[in-house]
């Protein structure tokens, strides 16, 4: 290859085009490496995985750092709208969805609200999740025979590259067809770290078994083109968090060990003993102590020097509030939902964070979990309601194009609680009457759906007018209302009246 270097330092000289090209003194320890999306997961996933859970386990800045996500990106749930232009259906619909939420755990401990926080905490801590779609049997009495289940991706061997029997390659745990679609994943039973621990470990839980890619969600964010496995949230923090952690520790103790000794006494005779002075130990070691109200006579010769232990220093916070601010940065989280420390802020700066820091969660909803999560639930749950019967959709299973009318849903996450609702609200109230946002998109901002809304509002009206109850917040009663002042109508005479003067 030397004569590729002559021709390429001809042709550009000595100065490379790039400063990140060269090979000077100061690339000399900078050591890069270039595998693909796959290559790049499959060699260091597990570690990654292994170091991102014992972080989140004792680490509370990593744990902050998650449940901040999982807070903001799907609270009390990201639920389902249905678009349906028949009311009757539309009801039906969502009725049996919201009997079905509560049915929808495999698992029996949440709903299906709770699943969805479940699969993110999971696809932020491990990098992603495999969600199983278990159809159930007619006896099991479900409103839908339907059930969800969240497994980690300890589940799927990344260790799997083989070819299958059929032809099929079989890359981290995942088989692929020929066109490089998924038609099937290999999963462990159990937790292969559980071992015989698992209810469904049977012979240890190393046993894998295919399951159809139709069954199967596979959460993960895709961060490059043919990324097949998903990398956990802290691979870009762990190294920084895993050393403030020692070194807050290390300091801490430094503190500790330094406050355990109050003084030290010198003397010219150390058989003598002290007053308050105890009993040796099996080391022959005796410690004297220090009680309120006591006076302590000196032997001559002897002196008492109090130990001052060194302050951790002026530099020891804002070094940690610069290094937290890098953490932050790293894990697409703000510092002060990082670290709880509210004392810099005001109002336009915490506001101005969240503001960036709901857009990526916003991302993140309808880019990930709302396309690769609920979605795909969507669909199952409604083609199992119309099989069994529960729902009736004329239609639905012949025709594609009315199976995608039946299927048309508006996911609707929670709403924001932003720092001043007052501005917001009137924000939002001039953007209504200015035409440039409808009370539908207004209500379902606030994670609510419109049409419940404005049900809710009729039956509190018809509630309140049987009662004869009015209420200032009842703008009807505004409206309808007779001005008090309201001029006199004056009667003007007829041009031919013959009361008219002349």
């Amino acid at each position: 290859m030397g004569w590729f270097k002559s021709i390429r330092k001809r042709l550009l000289a000595s100065t490379p085009t790039y400063d990140g090209v060269g090979g000077g003194r100061r690339a000399l320890s900078w050591s890069v490496g270039n595998p693909g999306a796959v290559a790049a997961m499959l060699f260091n996933q597990n570690e990654l995985r292994a170091k991102s859970r014992d972080l989140v386990r004792r680490n509370a800045w990593a744990n902050s750092a998650l449940e901040s996500y999982v807070a903001n990106a799907i609270g009390t749930g990201i639920k389902p709208q249905s678009m349906l232009a028949n009311a009757q259906q539309r009801e039906a619909v969502q009725a049996l969805w919201r009997n079905w939420t509560v049915e929808a755990d495999a698992a029996g401990l949440t709903d299906f609200y709770g699943l969805q926080a479940m699969a993110c905490r999971a696809m932020l801590e491990g990098g992603e999740a495999l969600i199983r779609l278990r159809y159930r049997r007619p006896d099991d009495v479900l409103s839908v025979a339907l059930q969800i289940q969240v497994l980690e991706p300890e589940h799927l061997p990344v260790q799997m590259n083989i070819t299958a029997e059929n032809g099929n390659l079989i890359r981290a745990g995942i088989e692929f067809d020929r066109l490089g679609r998924r038609v099937a994943y290999h999963l462990y039973r159990s937790h292969p770290e559980d071992g015989l621990l698992a209810p469904m470990s049977g012979d240890g839980g190393l046993s894998t078994v295919r399951v159809d890619a139709a069954e199967i969600i596979h959460l993960f964010r895709p961060l490059r083109p043919g990324q097949i496995r998903g990398e956990p949230w802290l691979a870009r923090a762990l190294v920084k968090l895993n050393e403030l952690d020692q070194y807050d520790d290390a300091e801490l103790v430094r503190k500790k060990t330094a406050a355990m000794f109050a003084g030290f006494v010198t003397r010219l005779s150390p058989e003598d003993s002290l007053m308050g002075e105890g009993n040796a130990d099996s080391n022959g070691v005796a410690l004297a102590g220090l009680e309120p109200g006591t006076m302590q006579i000196l032997e001559p010769g002897e002196d008492i020097k109090f130990s001052q232990p060194a302050d951790v220093g002026g530099s020891y916070s804002e070094f940690l509030r610069m290094q937290f601010r890098a953490v932050a940065a790293a894990m697409g989280v703000t510092y002060e939902q990082l670290t709880g420390d509210l004392t810099q802020v005001n109002y336009s700066s915490i506001r101005a964070g969240l503001l960036e820091f709901r857009r990526r969660v916003e991302s993140l909803q309808h880019g990930v979990i709302v396309h690769q999560l609920c979605r795909p639930i969507w669909a199952a749950w409604m083609d199992q309601a119309v099989i069994e019967g529960a729902l009736t959709l004329p239609g639905y299973g012949s025709v594609q194009p009315k199976r995608r009318e039946y299927r048309a849903c508006k996911w609707i996450p929670q709403g924001w609680q932003w720092v001043d609702p007052l501005k917001e609200a009137d924000a939002m109230k001039a953007a209504i009457r200015s035409g440039l946002m409808s009370r539908s998109e207004a209500i379902s901002a606030n994670g609510y759906d419109a049409e419940d809304v404005d049900r809710e509002i009729a039956a509190d009206n018809a509630r309140a007018d049987d009662l004869g109850l009015v209420f200032d917040s009842d703008p009807r009663h505004e409206l309808t209302k007779s001005p008090s002042a309201a001029p006199e109508e004056v009667q003007m005479p007829h041009p031919e009246s013959p009361s008219q003067g002349r």
